[in-house]
């Protein structure tokens, strides 16, 4: 499909818990949009799997992150694989040619975390160095220009790169030190530098505060956590994605609520989650698709999502929202056009609906158009769009209940 122009076809997010995590307990953060999405019916039951006389394999998977309409994860011997739509060098793989089935980025063995915007994506290696690649008209790469890239170009020279969370059209990442820095697209103040810069081609440092946790990066907003449990949003709140109980954007971080016991948040199109220490969940922001969890309109604070408090990870997407629990479940509610939900079913949800009957689902999960999540055994399965074979299984077929991944061997 054609890619997003000026990151503005409300194409994203997520996507995220926006951290960067190399293990089963992997990021998000994530990266999608609505713009118009086509492919087959939704087909139920496993996938179809690559060409013929081709050796396939189900590595151990450490991450994995889902944008608009490619996919790219961390395999446990440290090699990185895209796949999906190829457009503006999304996959990395120093082409321009979308790919049915994983194709290994580059032949480094030293990558530690991934996330993937609309149509770019970001890693960092065990060096703790930051790299990008993908779309880059608003800067979102960090690499000083406005220049596409099709292969991982790094970000500055900085060895200090702890987590990051590519959104629609800027990047946000935390440093070691606790430092928060943001580039790319500013239109709407989501980079909180407190500038009305419509673009940032390289690194800029958010405010003075050296506490910061994690990040997320949504389609026009940006949440994060400081280390003494305090949760902060800016950017776009047109529908309340910011949960300060304004509509107005705001160019600078504004703290959400008082409460001091938040663990990690996840940015999505128009609508935020989050959970906190006691295992709750929250979501705030546009429920057009009852992606809050609830049967309520948009909330401009944070809602409680009621019935469990045993909530270890949330992401969110275009109007959709996936949580995982302690019980090794997988839940999701909301937008369900192209089946990204899994619950074999294109039926919109307004409260959470279990994913199978699984219990072996880790917190390394990401929601869009298609949805992706690691299993305890470190497979890899994903679901929903599969227009531009985001889901790697050699088909634009559409999926609407999990199929496994499999790679090259």
């Amino acid at each position: 499909m054609s890619e997003p122009q000026n990151g503005w076809l409300r194409a994203r997010w997520r996507r995220p818990a926006g951290t960067m995590v190399a293990a089963a307990a992997c990021i998000a953060g994530a990266a999608l949009a609505l713009a118009t999405v086509t492919g087959p019916a939704a087909a139920a039951g496993p996938a179809t799997r690559g060409p013929a006389n081709v050796a396939l394999a189900a590595p151990a998977i450490a991450a994995v992150a889902s944008g608009y309409a490619h996919t790219c994860a961390v395999r446990a011997d440290a090699t990185l694989w895209c796949w999906g739509s190829n457009w503006s060098g999304e996959v990395g793989d120093g082409t321009n040619t979308s790919r049915t089935t994983p194709v290994q980025v580059g032949s480094a063995t030293t990558w530690a975390g991934i996330d993937a915007g609309s149509n770019f994506a970001c890693a960092t290696r065990t060096d703790r160095t930051l790299w990008c690649w993908g779309a880059n008209k608003r800067g979102q790469l960090g690499d000083g220009t406005t220049t596409n890239r099709n292969a991982p170009v790094q970000v500055g020279t900085a060895t200090t790169w702890a987590n990051i969370s590519a959104g629609d059209a800027h990047t946000c990442g935390v440093r070691t030190d606790g430092t928060l820095w943001c580039w790319g697209f500013n239109r709407l103040g989501q980079l909180g530098l407190g500038s009305d810069a419509w673009t940032v081609t390289t690194p800029t440092r958010v405010g003075t505060a050296s506490n910061w946790a994690t990040v997320t990066a949504g389609f026009a907003h940006t949440c994060a956590s400081r280390t003494d449990g305090t949760l902060w949003c800016w950017g776009d709140s047109s529908s309340g994605q910011l949960g300060v109980g304004s509509l107005s954007y705001s160019t600078t971080p504004a703290q959400v609520g008082t409460a001091t016991t938040w663990r990690a948040a996840a940015a999505g199109l128009v609508h935020t989650c989050a959970t906190r220490t006691d295992g709750t969940l929250w979501c705030w922001g546009n429920n057009g698709y009852g992606q809050l969890g609830a049967g309520t309109t948009y909330q401009t604070t944070p809602q409680q999502i009621v019935g469990s408090s045993a909530w270890s990870r949330a992401d969110a997407g275009y109007d959709t929202s996936c949580a995982s629990r302690t019980d090794g479940t997988l839940w999701c509610w909301g937008n369900n056009m192209t089946g990204q939900l899994g619950d074999g079913t294109t039926t919109n949800r307004s409260a959470p609906v279990q994913v199978g009957t699984a219990t072996t689902w880790t917190t390394g999960l990401v929601t869009g158009y298609h949805t992706c999540s690691i299993r305890t055994d470190a497979n890899l399965w994903c679901w929903g769009n599969n227009a531009n074979s985001q889901l790697g299984d050699g088909t634009t077929t559409q999926r609407s209940t999990p199929a496994q991944v499999v790679f090259p061997a």
